[in-house]
């Protein structure tokens, strides 16, 4: 019998230290640094006007960058390094460090929201891969490789999307309408995420109501409701709702911030820094909360190329500048698309409620947060504190209800 005890307490002395173990210095540093180039590259995106929904993944761009550095020498892997704010460390911390913070925030064992990650880097038919190459952006950023004819445009589009399409269970059916400068390489990240709620929503109670784009155009979605006990701040200076939904495991967090009312996110983004974030979370209190949130699907896919290279990234995109010999032997490539695309659900499933509450007072008077018009949020990692994700959501899938007052 002490025989069997030895056992199970040695196992679970295993468990124990595989969860509470910590990243190294070196993924700390870049999850930090990620979290950084969140918000820049946001505020970046956020000035085209051409842009509506956006959703990117700071933790994938990071290590699609890492990977870019893995491929380049001189000058241009310096440009990747300092982005990353991470021009001291060594190459070999560098892609270790990435490597290690993507593995851990995405681990489906140990979190139980879906999170699918898929990357592509295609080169022209002309050039070729070095082994090496191929070996080490597999190992660190899970990357696979293909050749593909860009200059005959609409095949090429037609197999970007439909390995897109395929890698995330069809969830993700369309990157691209087209691809830009086929003689260069192209990165396509193909992502589906899908929150878990650490309290499940009662799909019985999901009905349809109006969501605000603007005050003249209203779009009809499915909105779930859900009353309990959540981490919530109102800051009343600015008008401004912030909301924290702990995910499955509680590993990580989604954060709604809404303005009180309907208007452009334009002043929002204006507050949006880290700095003002990590405020707005320190004067959160647990309290009662009647929330409506919408069950949607969206599916956003941005070319990062340019906002990449107004965030410095000039060399990697240039083709008389670029060396990127270390992906083929030759400085015979350059970056000319890279596709960041996500198809995200919100959905109702989640944990058991704990019914314990609703026989107490906790629920009484409770705020109310009603996600119907135009929000920004984050998906935020408790451990690293890294950012999973960083969006807004101006206009989710919809019939128009109307187009004015």
């Amino acid at each position: 019998m002490w025989m069997t005890n030895a056992v199970a307490l040695c196992l679970l002395a295993l468990v124990a230290s595989a969860e509470d173990k910590k990243l190294s210095s070196h993924a700390t540093m870049l999850a930090d640094n990620s979290a950084n180039l969140a918000f820049s590259l946001y505020h970046n995106m956020a000035k085209d006007k051409d842009t509506e929904n956006i959703l990117i993944s700071p933790v994938v761009v990071a290590s699609s960058l890492g990977m870019i550095a893995l491929g380049a020498k001189a000058s241009t892997a310096s440009q990747v390094k300092k982005i990353l704010n991470a021009d001291k460390l060594k190459d070999e911390h560098l892609h270790a460090g990435l490597s290690e913070l993507l593995s851990e925030v995405s681990d489906a064992k140990t979190r139980n929201t879906t999170w699918k990650i898929n990357n592509r880097l295609y080169g022209p038919s002309s050039v070729s891969f070095t082994d090496d190459f191929v070996k080490n952006s597999k190992k660190h950023y899970n990357y696979d490789h293909s050749k593909i004819n860009l200059r005959d445009k609409r095949s090429a589009v037609n197999s970007i999307n439909e390995w897109a399409a395929k890698s995330t269970d069809g969830k993700l059916p369309e990157v691209t309408k087209e691809v830009q400068n086929p003689d260069g390489a192209t990165i396509v990240n193909a992502m589906f995420f899908k929150p878990h709620w650490d309290e499940t929503f009662n799909d019985k109670l999901v009905d349809s109501r109006s969501f605000l784009v603007s005050r003249s155009f209203t779009i009809g979605v499915p909105m779930m409701h859900h009353s309990g006990l959540y981490d919530f701040y109102e800051d009343t200076e600015n008008n401004i709702f912030v909301l924290n939904m702990p995910l499955g495991q509680k590993q990580a967090s989604m954060i709604f911030i809404m303005p009180h009312y309907v208007e452009p996110l334009q002043r929002l983004e204006k507050l949006l820094t880290r700095k003002q974030v990590d405020t707005w979370i320190s004067k959160m209190e647990n309290k009662a909360v009647a929330l409506s949130i919408p069950k949607i699907e969206l599916e956003v896919s941005h070319n990062l190329q340019k906002h990449l290279a107004k965030l410095g990234l000039t060399e990697a995109v240039d083709k008389a500048k670029a060396d990127l010999s270390n992906i083929s032997g030759k400085k015979d490539l350059y970056l000319s698309n890279v596709f960041h695309a996500s198809a995200l659900e919100l959905d109702v499933k989640g944990n058991p409620v704990d019914t314990s509450i609703y026989d107490s007072e906790k629920l009484r008077d409770p705020k109310l947060f009603y996600l119907d018009h135009p929000f920004i949020f984050l998906v935020k990692d408790n451990k690293t504190n890294s950012i999973l994700y960083i969006g807004r959501v101006v206009r989710p899938k919809g019939d128009m209800l109307r187009d004015e007052l």
